[in-house]
C-alpha cells in the first residue's frame, strides 16, 4: 500500500501566490555588483510587507559579500528565473 504525503500550503502563501497569478503581488527588485547579480525577492500582498521583510534578505546579501545592494519596488507578476 503506498502512502501519499499531504502537502499543505500556508494560508498566507495561498493568498500570495493568488496575488502573483493575478499580477497584483508586490516584488523587489534587487540587483548587487560583485557579483553582478538580480535578485526578485517576493510576492508579498502588500507595499508594506515587503518593506518590513526587505532589510533581512539585504543584510543577508551584505553579509554573503555582495556590494552596491540596490531594490526598487514593482507591482505584478513573476515566474522564474527569480535570480539573474
Amino acid at each position: 500500500m503506498a502512502k501519499h504525503a499531504l502537502v499543505l500550503m500556508s494560508p498566507i502563501k495561498g493568498l500570495r501566490n493568488f496575488g502573483n497569478t493575478l499580477g497584483v503581488a508586490w516584488w523587489a527588485k534587487v540587483e548587487t555588483n560583485k557579483p553582478n547579480v538580480t535578485y526578485w525577492f517576493g510576492p508579498f500582498l502588500t507595499r508594506r510587507s515587503l518593506k518590513l521583510n526587505l532589510s533581512d534578505f539585504e543584510q543577508d546579501l551584505s553579509i554573503e559579500g555582495s556590494n552596491s545592494v540596490r531594490h526598487t519596488f514593482v507591482r505584478g507578476r513573476r515566474k522564474e528565473p527569480l535570480t539573474i
